[in-house]
């Protein structure tokens, strides 16, 4: 990664509602460099601001309040102005003048901005509207946005080439049904020129990307990602059996993936790989572990040597011993690394639960480890908080290998389905979210545990391989029973339904949804044979899911057969089942689907 703020990579920052117990944390998510190379710009996600840090004195010497959860920082090059991308559904850019620390613009974009990225010449910025699957183009002389690029689904992170032909992005999750034989998350290349976009989608069971950064040639573009083993069943860990971690190389001349290559060991996972950032030289990568607190320094010339040269590459998906010799993992002092810039032959990485920042000599040389840098007052982690750590921590693990969040990141799905041992073997189903999962019950497709408490410590046991104390298991309960819903990107900026929606909710009541579907949680909390079991299933009664945050969950059906809220409500409700819909206009469905994917 250059030193410069300008075609840097930037890494996912997750929508946050914020709340008075989180006002205590910095939670360290993003990392920019200063053009002059002396000063970082750290994103503080619950704080709501941009720590400006001194390299030298290794201290922060001014901080920059924003307002909002800032989801990524890009610069100018000549250091004069920070873009901080900020807010949910009415996302921001907001223009920040370095030396007075002043907000002198706010140019609106959409929901949940993330990853700007500046052009050289300082007049463009582009910016990834997360769950509007789009991206902005802003004029910064007009301070407006000129127009939007599609992406695939929610992205999140996103790098320019050196020419700035082309801006490569990174989408968090799979799109399309679950129960076929290939789902896997895509990397979009688009011409910043022709505007047309190339979707590249990368190994099969690729989902969670997370960071992205382009060589220094402009060559290739590397992608960070975990890499679910979905086909199997769930009956161990060793050697990665259902989570990898992964490092995928693209080629963006070519727009073809190369290859995906396992950042893990043979009897030790590299949980939750997250920030990625090449060297100037472009002779390493650097990758930030945000589930095991390390970093891996990869010799990238030797990656792309052995590539090249060993026709059993074919299969470097699959093996765990192919960065032998290529790459070192440093253990860090701080707790869940996340964004990560590179300066010369230092690593400066985003710690997001110790609220520090990680730094880390590359070279192999003798005594040239790690040590972290309490980036503010210490304040005392609360269960809730401890919670998310744990959720997050792939230490909590056996060998390592996953956290809760691999399945569930941002504590939702993952848009796979797994056959999950605890309703049988051979009924893959698809992993659901988090969300009011404990206001709920009963818990899991099939109803198989009472509740969310039970299904969370049924889920270390049995889904970690680990023996946890209870405490741990209280906090991730309290941590999820936290979680906020997320605005849908389908109502209006002001929070409003669209008019589509407002007739939806009339046809949402006459076809008989609201009978399993009320209340708060949108959910009548009972089991219900709806005739969409299928399998070793057939015939058994499915737990009735709750439909706020549904715009955010698909695929849908319990086998994730159904790729949108369309295909629910025709092709695979033939029967009525699940509402009446099968002697419905098309007009009146899909004011039907707007009002449901507005919850």
């Amino acid at each position: 990664m250059k030193s410069r703020l300008t075609g840097i990579a930037v890494f996912l920052i997750p929508a946050l509602v914020l709340s008075a117990e989180a006002e205590g944390y910095l939670s360290p998510s993003e990392v920019v460099a200063a053009p002059n190379g002396k000063t970082l710009y750290i994103s503080g996600q619950t704080a709501a601001r941009i720590a400006v840090f001194d390299i030298a004195s290794a201290q922060v010497v001014r901080r920059i309040e924003l307002g909002a959860a800032p989801g990524g920082i890009a610069g100018s090059a000549d250091g004069a102005t920070l873009y901080a991308a900020a807010g949910s559904l009415a996302g921001e850019v907001l223009v920040i003048d370095v030396a007075s620390g002043r907000i002198t613009a706010r140019i609106a974009v959409g929901h949940t901005p993330m990853a700007p990225v500046l052009g050289r010449d300082g007049k463009t910025l582009y910016v990834c509207n997360r769950f509007n699957n789009d991206i902005s183009v802003i004029d910064l002389a007009a301070r407006k946005e000129t127009g939007r690029i599609p992406a695939v689904r929610e992205p999140v992170a996103a790098a320019l080439t050196p020419d700035e032909s082309t801006l490569v992005v990174a989408n968090l999750l799979p799109v399309g049904p679950a129960n076929v034989e290939m789902v896997a998350a895509a990397v979009s290349l688009i011409n910043l020129k022709t505007r047309r976009v190339r979707n590249i989608p990368l190994a099969n069971g690729s989902t969670g990307l997370r960071g992205i950064c382009v060589s220094p040639d402009g060559r290739f573009a590397y992608v960070t990602h975990t890499l679910g083993r979905y086909q199997l069943p769930t009956t161990q860990l060793e050697r990665g059996w259902m989570n990898t971690n992964a490092l995928s190389i693209i080629d963006v001349g070519a727009g073809r993936a190369v290859n995906t290559v396992l950042l893990d060991d043979v009897h030790l996972g590299a949980a939750n790989p997250w920030g990625v950032a090449c060297t100037a030289d472009g002779k390493l990568i650097a990758v930030a572990h945000a589930g095991t607190h390390e970093l891996s320094v990869i010799d990238r010339i030797g990656l792309h040597a052995k590539l090249a040269r060993e026709a059993a590459a074919a299969g470097a998906s699959s093996d765990l011993s192919f960065l032998t010799g290529l790459r070192r993992r440093i253990k860090l002092a701080g707790q869940g690394p996340r964004g990560l810039a590179v300066i010369g032959s230092k690593a400066y990485a985003a710690e997001y639960y110790s609220d520090s920042l990680a730094v880390v000599g590359l070279s192999a040389s003798p005594g040239n480890g790690a040590r972290s840098v309490t980036l503010g007052p210490k304040t005392p982690m609360t269960a809730k908080r401890k919670g998310e750590l744990f959720f997050n921590d792939g230490t909590l693990c056996f060998q390592q290998w996953q956290s809760c969040a691999s399945c569930h990141p941002d504590a939702r799905a993952d848009a796979l389905n797994w056959d999950l041992l605890n309703d049988g073997i051979g009924n893959p189903k698809n992993s659901r979210s988090m969300l009011l999962a404990h206001k709920t019950p009963p818990a899991m497709s099939l109803a198989v545990r009472d509740n969310a408490e039970y299904a969370v410590r049924s889920g270390i046991k049995f889904i970690q391989f680990a023996v946890r104390p209870e405490e741990d298991a209280a906090a991730i309960d309290e941590y999820l029973k936290s979680l906020k819903p997320v605005p849908s990107p389908r109502l209006t900026r002001e929070g409003r339904l669209s008019p589509a929606a407002v007739r939806g909710k009339s046809v949402f009541m006459d076809a008989g949804c609201a009978k399993c579907h009320y209340g708060p949680e949108l959910t009548s909390k009972k089991a219900y044979d709806v005739g969409t079991s299928a399998g070793i299933d057939s015939g058994k009664q499915l737990d009735t899911p709750t439909l706020v945050e549904v715009w955010r969950t698909a695929p849908y059906l319990h086998d994730g057969r159904s790729r949108a809220m369309m295909d629910v409500l025709t092709r695979d409700n033939q029967e009525d089942n699940h509402g009446s819909t099968r002697r419905l206009s098309e007009q009146i469905l899909r004011d039907l689907a707007e009002y449901v994917l507005s919850q």
